[in-house]
């Protein structure tokens, strides 16, 4: 069978302790804060991500992606400074994660396993070129690297796997950013926070902002879950 076709056609969906099991599991990487420091990097790498394709697609002019080891990152892009493109630019950060988890639970719901993974690799070359440090370009090498070899070298049953444990961490790891946040701003930090940012650009209060980060990472983690679970 060629390529186009495997990765095209559909796959065999795993069985109902498997998609349970890989919810378990990135329930693990998110909730133990050890973890969650290594594994929050792969949630800025969306983070970033969400923010450069938004504003590629408003007709902003990219010009560099950082992702620090703190797991804070940095998108920058040329264009008008108020606007709705700098306004949907902002607000796509935050969102970036748990929509591409809830795009996912819809490819994975349709058993398009491999076709996932090779739209999950795509994107992550084409975020490459636009990372401006060091350690950013180790990340999205070292996610990419792993996308890849697991669509390439791996058979249908260890895609499932990875593909779902992958959406699920997506999904679950989306909810917690706005949370932080959310306790950074009560004890005074983060004042130049994407929630922030959009408060000046659109006069609506930072809080607000938060909460519609909140009920977006909520309602993909919901849908996404249902999907997923096929409830």
């Amino acid at each position: 069978m060629s390529l186009d076709l495997d990765v095209l056609g559909t796959q065999t969906a795993p069985e109902q302790w498997i998609v349970i099991a890989t919810a378990v599991a990135a329930l693990a990487a998110v909730v133990p804060r050890p973890l969650w420091r290594l594994s929050r990097n792969a949630v800025t790498i969306a983070h970033e991500g969400g923010h450069a394709l938004v504003a590629l697609v408003t007709g902003r002019r990219l010009q560099a992606i950082r992702l620090h080891s703190d797991t804070s990152g940095l998108t920058v892009s040329r264009g008008r400074p108020t606007g709705l493109g700098m306004i949907l630019t902002a607000a796509a950060g935050y969102t970036a994660a748990p929509l591409l988890g809830l795009g996912g639970a819809t490819l994975l719901s349709a058993h398009r396993v491999t076709l996932l993974l090779w739209l999950a690799t795509a994107l992550l070359l084409a975020m490459l070129p636009m990372v401006r440090n060091a350690y950013g370009i180790f990340t999205v090498l070292l996610t990419g690297g792993l996308f890849l070899l697991v669509s390439w070298l791996t058979g249908p049953d260890v895609q499932a796997v990875f593909a779902y444990a992958v959406v699920w961490f997506l999904l679950l790891g989306g909810v917690r950013p706005a949370f932080e946040l959310q306790a950074k701003r009560r004890h005074g930090g983060a004042g130049d926070s994407d929630a922030d940012q959009l408060a000046r650009l659109t006069h609506v209060p930072p809080t607000l902002w938060l909460l519609f980060f909140h009920a977006v990472s909520i309602c993909c983690l919901i849908g996404g879950g249902r999907w997923l679970l096929a409830v």
